[in-house]
């Protein structure tokens, strides 16, 4: 019920940034013939705006039928349009300036270009006005580079705004427990940073801001095909310090190697290391619907621990390393943290600020105070309490370590 946006302290005032989104959603919304929420800024971290959402509204689906894809849906949810290439199947006789009722594919047994009335599951998610007709669409031989918007939501199911328009120069929109996740890392001007799972770059300008461009921030991704989409996000940010690299962040430490350039590092060369590993992603939200097999979701730990491994031997004596997924499963988040407690004696725990969540679950992997220092947020904690900021979020796990050098570890 809340969309979060991170403002670029870098380039301009939190509430200069305020009252410029303030009139652009102003100017959606009066287009829509709407009432626009009024923009706040979040009470404990200094560089976010809260947006309110407003629903599920009443409304009926009209007789035409669109058919996008479950991504599509999710956006739609979040306040977007739907763009060309999210639209699935729609009738033949789909016009531009129709209205339209939106539906989105759950299964995604819906292929493109489908005429007939769709009966596979699907959500409903509002009505719209098409703006590019079906033959466009569809039809022709430059269809496949038809871009832009295809259907603008006229009545979503929930009234949120539209993201698209506002410059990702100045605002960067993310969930919640992300924005906490580097807070709670703290990196400080001057100091060298490690990204170890970076795309798409969310953290990694955080990080930058947070640092006002003085220092170093090293993010890596082994994903050469997210690459473009982290150095897009740098780039746009203006965040000068950081330097991106293609690179398994599971073979980053090597003992004779060299601090400048690109990867492998020698042990301890970092300030503060942030892993937000590779996970499951079942605190994802809004989500219909999730294909992973039992034994992909239990793969995941192993993969984990490799890339721990390393980040402890990234980050400095006296560093700290921020252990962070945006999954719920007590085998990717506190049981990892009871593994990395008793593998490395060198770590401690370490309280966290800011702390907007809940503490740990509690099944005798940690202890009651060890519970109490790492930072859960549950969807599901909700279901019965009105939704707040700090509370409406995707599932998070944050956990903050301190390295300790091995004499007061001993002790």
């Amino acid at each position: 019920m809340f969309t979060t946006l991170r403002v670029n302290t870098l380039r301009d005032t939190r509430v200069n940034i305020r009252e410029h989104v303030q009139s652009q959603i102003d100017k959606q919304y009066s287009e829509r013939n709407q009432v626009a929420p009024i923009i706040t800024e979040h009470p404990i971290l200094g560089d976010t705006l809260v947006i309110p959402s407003n629903g599920p509204m009443h409304i009926q689906p009209v007789a035409k039928k669109v058919i996008v894809g479950l991504g599509c849906g999710v956006a739609v949810l979040r306040g977007a349009n739907v763009f060309a290439q999210g639209v699935m199947g729609a009738p033949k006789n789909m016009s531009q300036g129709d209205t339209v009722s939106v539906h989105a594919d759950i299964d995604g047994s819906c292929k493109k270009g489908f005429v007939q009335n769709f009966e596979g599951a699907s959500v409903f998610v509002g009505n719209g006005i098409i703006e590019i007709g079906r033959r466009d669409l569809f039809c022709t031989a430059e269809s496949e580079k038809v871009r832009g918007v295809a259907l603008r939501m006229t009545e979503p199911l929930y009234e949120a705004p539209s993201l698209s328009d506002l410059s990702s120069e100045i605002v960067f929109p993310q969930n919640l427990p992300s924005i906490v996740c580097v807070h709670v890392l703290d990196p400080q001007p001057g100091e060298r940073i490690l990204d170890m799972c970076a795309a798409p770059g969310g953290k990694t300008t955080h990080i930058a801001s947070l640092m006002k461009n003085q220092g170093r921030v090293v993010a890596l991704d082994k994903s050469a095909s997210k690459r473009e989409k982290l150095l897009t996000n740098v780039h746009q940010w203006s965040a000068s310090c950081v330097e991106v690299y293609t690179f398994d962040s599971s073979r980053c430490i090597q003992s004779d190697a060299d601090i400048t350039g690109p990867p492998p590092y020698p042990t301890g060369s970092f300030d503060r290391v942030l892993l937000d590993a590779p996970c499951s992603a079942l605190g994802q939200r809004p989500s219909c619907r999730n294909k992973m097999t039992l034994a992909e979701v239990k793969s995941y730990p192993a993969l984990q621990r490799k890339i721990f491994t390393k980040a402890v031997e990234a980050v400095k004596e006296g560093g700290v390393l921020v252990y962070s997924t945006c999954t719920i499963p007590v085998e990717e988040n506190e049981h990892q943290v009871a593994w990395a407690l008793q593998q490395f004696p060198c770590l401690r725990l370490d309280q966290q600020t800011p702390n907007v969540g809940g503490q740990g679950r509690q099944d005798n992997m940690l202890t009651d105070e060890q519970c109490t220092l790492v930072q859960r947020l549950d969807p599901r904690c909700i279901a019965t309490e009105t939704p707040t900021v700090n509370s409406d979020t995707i599932g998070f796990f944050i956990a903050k370590f301190v390295k300790l050098n091995y004499r007061n570890a001993a002790t």
